[in-house]
């Protein structure tokens, strides 16, 4: 079988339903193949981290963040006295975890935004106003919970992507950060998948370009191949080229990339 093959076997072994025969197998290629070992320890981690995800207390950083944009949303609240209460409340979700502070914030502006309209259609100028908090919101909680120690933390931070609409350089900025330093293979796995979905922006497409020197994993250094595959970014050819002058490079790397390499001339 290839690793793409034994690759698949890893859920199933996690899920203890694999054969004798299977499960001996794939022990051996394990011992054998350095590239699909630290994806499976890698894994291993994941899943471990996943059982055990407890959100430690708020730094300082954070609870400033978190005061700074609770502060912007009383501003625009207190225009209406109906909402003085609610923001009251909303200053109690700082003494909460963080992730759950963020859904009950969304959850109490959703409502607060159907109470304004159904009320007074004038007030929609308003609830734009609380949405663009939300959305700010929501880029703090991303930034905030990628410093999280948790690797599966940063990972559910690096989800957190996909639910905003408008991607600003500090995310950019702080994905490629995450992109190009996490010790995690996951993390990084994941906060590529996310860049990828942004590769409709050039400083993206340049940044994965430029990131392709600084990976030293196979899975990383496989995917990103991948993905300039599939975004059919020529610029990274120069830097696959680079790549391959490395002695100690992973012989699946190596292949992998000689084939995108053919694939994008």
């Amino acid at each position: 079988m290839k690793c793409e093959q034994y690759r698949e076997l890893f859920i199933d072994w996690n899920d203890n339903t694999l054969g004798n025969a299977e499960q001996a197998e794939l022990e051996k290629h394990l011992n054998d193949c350095p590239a699909c070992r630290e994806e499976f320890a890698a894994m291993q981690l994941t899943w471990d981290d996943l059982g055990e995800i407890n959100t430690p207390e708020p730094s300082a950083a954070m609870q400033v963040n978190f005061q700074h944009m609770l502060d912007d949303f009383k501003r625009s609240a207190d225009q209406q006295s109906k909402w003085s209460k609610l923001t009251d409340q909303i200053s109690q979700l700082l003494q909460l975890r963080l992730p759950l502070a963020y859904s009950l914030l969304i959850v109490l502006v959703c409502v607060g935004g159907a109470y304004w309209l159904r009320h007074d259609n004038k007030e929609e100028q308003q609830l734009q106003a609380l949405n663009a908090q939300v959305h700010e919101l929501k880029q703090t909680m991303m930034l905030a919970m990628l410093d999280n120690p948790l690797a599966s933390e940063r990972i559910k931070a690096v989800s957190y992507t996909n639910n905003i609409k408008h991607v600003d350089n500090r995310i950019i900025n702080a994905l490629f950060e995450t992109l190009n330093n996490d010790p995690n293979v996951n993390v990084r796995l994941s906060t590529l998948e996310a860049l990828a979905q942004l590769g409709n922006h050039a400083e993206v497409r340049a940044g994965l370009v430029q990131s392709i020197k600084t990976q030293d994993s196979p899975l990383v250094q496989s995917a990103i191949a991948d993905v300039m595959l599939k975004l059919q970014e020529k610029n990274s050819v120069k830097s696959f080229k680079e790549l391959l002058k490395q002695k100690n490079l992973d012989h699946g790397v190596r292949d992998k990339i000689n084939e995108t390499i053919t694939k994008l001339i």
